[in-house]
């Protein structure tokens, strides 16, 4: 059974590292990918949409500004849970994030479950990672 077990722990080390070397990641970049991703889960959770927006690529940012109607709709709601379900990178150099995010509403207290892709990309000037498919739609289906 133990033998099982560790056979199976390898095979998902070296799958994840062959994902990882398809995407052409040394290992440095993928750390600073799962850190970076981690924080703007904590921050979406536990931090404002302002904080949020520190993670959104400058070029988003600028294209898409964030209105005031915007703004009021994140503050209605809370974020209980952010938990990734899937990472895969795609052709162009950027990776795909699945993740399942709890939401809350503040007036109601009513729970809902949304899916979210996320999308990030490495930039090489900055020597970082920016999610390119701005803030999480957490009122899909409404």
């Amino acid at each position: 059974m133990q033998r099982l077990i560790r056979l199976l722990a390898l095979l998902m080390l070296l799958l994840a590292t062959a994902n990882a070397l398809a995407a052409g990641l040394s290992r440095k970049q993928r750390q600073q990918l799962e850190e970076i991703q981690t924080a703007y889960g904590a921050t979406l959770r536990w931090g404002g949409v302002e904080d949020a927006m520190g993670y959104i690529d400058p070029e988003v940012r600028r294209e898409k500004p964030l209105t005031a109607f915007e703004l009021n709709r994140y503050e209605q709601i809370r974020i209980s849970g952010y938990r990734e379900r899937s990472a895969n990178p795609l052709p162009d150099g950027t990776w795909e994030r699945r993740v399942e995010v709890g939401v809350i509403n503040v007036n109601t207290q009513a729970e809902r479950t949304v899916g979210v892709v996320e999308r990030w990309r490495w930039d090489k000037d900055a020597k970082r990672w920016w999610q390119v498919s701005g803030l999480p739609d957490l009122w899909q289906g409404m």
